[in-house]
């Protein structure tokens, strides 16, 4: 896994969330890009149950990407994180005592993967109960592993397709101890979904019923 950043595209004026997509979708293939399958990323919320009286309720985020499909993603808000197996959603049933579901919170992202030289890029729909929140779009510069090496060739080729929607260095990079230069993982990629879908979680979208 390369330099990853996940970023919110704006529905375009007068259209859908799916006419938006539907652009993104011809902007890349103009370019060259190779359509290559499809992916999703899903994040479901738990909260933690029997905590002092007076604290905060902890939160639970598990996280499946079609990308690492046997595997499954744990991240606590604020920390800390693991990688386990995909029977973590089993063990999660049996926690049922100590991690409470927090029913319609599921948020799943869905769309087309598509390559361009040693870019690959991902567009989806956020939906959370039936209804779309949103639109993702994730990047991976495939042969670096290091941000500060290749955000500055990353942005341009975004900016080819996105215009001015391109976003700044994602925050969890910048987070790091050694900064850009620390190695890129997986753990970042879920990271900026996860602060995405919290994002669209508080947003109602105009025309947004998925159909």
């Amino acid at each position: 896994m390369g330099v990853t950043c996940v970023c919110q595209v704006p529905v375009t004026e007068g259209k859908s969330v799916q006419q938006t997509v539907d652009i993104l979708h011809k902007k890349l293939e103009q370019l060259g890009a190779i359509k290559q399958g499809s992916f999703w990323v899903d994040c479901e919320t738990y909260h933690a149950t029997g905590n002092v009286s007076g604290q905060p309720t902890k939160l639970l985020y598990v996280m499946h990407n079609s990308e690492t499909p046997l595997s499954c993603m744990g991240l606590f808000e604020g920390g800390p994180c693991m990688i386990a197996d995909a029977n973590f959603d089993v063990l999660m049933v049996k926690l049922k005592t100590h991690f409470q579901n927090a029913k319609g919170h599921k948020v799943e992202c869905r769309g087309s993967r598509y390559r361009y030289c040693d870019f690959l890029i991902k567009v989806g729909t956020v939906t959370m109960s039936s209804s779309a929140r949103g639109i993702s779009v994730e990047v991976e510069y495939c042969p670096c592993v290091v941000p500060g090496d290749c955000w500055n060739l990353t942005k341009e080729f975004m900016q080819s397709f996105l215009g001015p929607s391109v976003p700044e260095l994602p925050s969890v990079f910048a987070a790091k101890p050694e900064g850009l230069f620390a190695p890129s993982d997986c753990v970042d990629t879920m990271n900026q979904y996860l602060e995405l879908f919290n994002k669209l979680r508080k947003m109602q979208m105009p025309g947004s019923s998925v159909r």
